[in-house]
């Protein structure tokens, strides 16, 4: 049974603790001559880790706020880590599997570009796990070999192709024209959403505290959420308007010798989104109460920096009609920012930053860099994720909705890009339209739960597979197992 009476005492403790983590994140460059800093920022973990230890034992000037920042940097250092396992043999057993006449000049150039993606930890060279895969996204040369690899396999059925998205693309857009109605093509799906603490990861007789995202409802895009069973049967949901990234919260006693699962299933319906947008409409908006908070900097993630309003200026020339703007941004983001696996979000100190100096990034990168250039533009833009399901795929995705006055907010997704048609409703689809296939669990970045966790979360800006907790710490990602399975209802 959930511990309703530890509510309240839990949403102090838990302030306290986000403010800290989002401070040590937002200011780096303060504590840039700092000497666990500098040990970090040149790779010397093992120096830093033992610098944190003696710090936080000796120095009885350490502040509560500055001791959960010190011990947040601990456990980054360790997440770090656990991305960046693969050794440059194995990497390159991968690598010349595809590119049999790749020299040492290639995999340099590689690496300094940032296609091959390591770091050097403690003196030893480590690529990210998804790094030789990577490559194969990011540089074009690379990118090309594969496909060609890869030409003669078939396409996948159904919406999961490319031209089975753009079918239903078309159908919301025609249904749209034909209806008046701006959400058309309803879609109900059944999902059950899994969470499997490992056996023992916990000390018997010990209480998990397990948050498992849950859909937000959303006027006319989302809603008919319907909760069917929960193991265990009694949950807090969170307050639709109050946390913006919304979860069910459970709680079960640990047993020795025994995995510790969490499950939660419920129906929804979805419906896909588009308005027809006319640029001679539009015009730039006034930055009033509601809309501020969208148009200004959020650090660590978005901020404008020197490089970035240099792009901007680059790209959007001068265009003064805020559509136009917006489609020259996505057309940028469309033609040099490729998709790529990432690493974990808590490890990433910005991930505009990343994705611009790296020229690759994941959803998450993608849209957060969008996000960024379209605030330095004037127009109101923010985040949304959850999943995405084209059947028979499906994963955990970012995208956004951005502000045309006097349309209001829209539907956009950096990660799908132009669609390859002659005319521009359907090439800019994903700029002011939405497919039908959507699963909404947060409506901004690094919000704190309710009930509030206690210690620092496993994924510190998004919230899609869960997070698990015990009165001891935080229970990463190598202590749990998540899983979610979806079905289509009707159509």
């Amino acid at each position: 049974m959930p511990n309703y009476v530890n509510v309240r005492t839990h949403l102090l403790a838990s302030s306290i603790v986000f403010v800290a983590i989002l401070s040590l994140a937002a200011t780096p460059e303060a504590s840039s001559g700092n000497q666990i800093q500098a040990l970090i920022q040149t790779g010397e973990f093992s120096k830093a880790d033992r610098a944190i230890r003696e710090k936080l034992l000796q120095d009885s000037t350490v502040s509560p706020t500055e001791r959960l920042a010190l011990e947040f940097e601990r456990d980054r250092m360790a997440r770090i880590r656990r991305d960046f396992t693969k050794t440059e043999p194995e990497v390159r057993t991968f690598v010349m599997k595809w590119i049999p006449g790749a020299s040492d000049t290639d995999f340099r150039r590689w690496e300094k570009s940032g296609a091959l993606e390591m770091m050097v930890i403690d003196g030893e060279k480590r690529y990210f796990n998804s790094a030789a895969r990577n490559l194969f996204r990011i540089d074009s040369a690379a990118r090309a070999v594969w496909q060609g690899k890869h030409r003669d396999e078939p396409e996948e059925p159904g919406l999961a192709s490319e031209k089975g998205l753009d079918r239903h693309i078309a159908e919301v857009m025609a249904e749209v024209s034909r209806s008046g109605q701006q959400f058309v093509k309803p879609v109900s799906l059944r999902i059950a959403h899994r969470i499997t603490v490992n056996a023992d990861a916990v000390p018997p007789g010990e209480t998990i505290r397990c948050w498992i995202p849950f859909p937000r409802e959303i006027e006319g895009r989302q809603g008919d959420i319907r909760v069917l069973t929960c193991d265990p049967t009694q949950y807090l949901a969170a307050d639709n308007d109050k946390y913006l990234q919304r979860t069910v919260y459970v709680e079960k006693v640990a047993t020795a010798g025994k995995a510790t699962v969490f499950c939660v299933e419920y129906t929804y319906t979805a419906h896909g989104v588009f308005v027809a947008v006319d640029p001679s409409r539009v015009k730039p908006v006034v930055a009033r109460p509601d809309l501020e908070p969208y148009l200004r900097e959020e650090p660590p993630h978005i901020r404008f920096t020197p490089a970035l309003r240099a792009l901007s200026a680059q790209v959007v020339g001068s265009e003064k009609n805020p559509v136009l703007i917006a489609r020259k941004l996505f057309a940028w983001m469309d033609a040099n920012i490729p998709w790529a696996s990432a690493r974990e979000y808590s490890t990433i100190p910005s991930l505009s930053e990343y994705g611009f100096m790296n020229r690759h990034g994941d959803c998450g990168i993608q849209v957060t860099l969008f996000i960024t250039l379209l605030r330095m533009n004037g127009i109101p833009a923010r985040w949304q994720s959850g999943w995405e399901f084209r059947p028979p795929s499906n994963s955990m995705h970012d995208w956004g909705m951005l502000y045309f006055e006097p349309y209001g907010w829209l539907p956009m997704d950096a990660t799908y890009g132009l669609r390859k048609a002659d005319n521009d409703a359907m090439k800019y689809f994903y700029v002011n339209g939405m497919d039908s296939y959507r699963l909404i669990f947060n409506d901004a970045t690094a919000q704190p739960f309710y009930p509030a966790k206690i210690y620092p979360r496993a994924e510190t800006v998004d919230s899609q597979r869960g997070e698990v907790e015990w009165r001891g710490g935080n229970l990463y990602f190598d202590k749990w197992d998540w899983d979610l399975e979806w079905k289509v209802l009707s159509e």
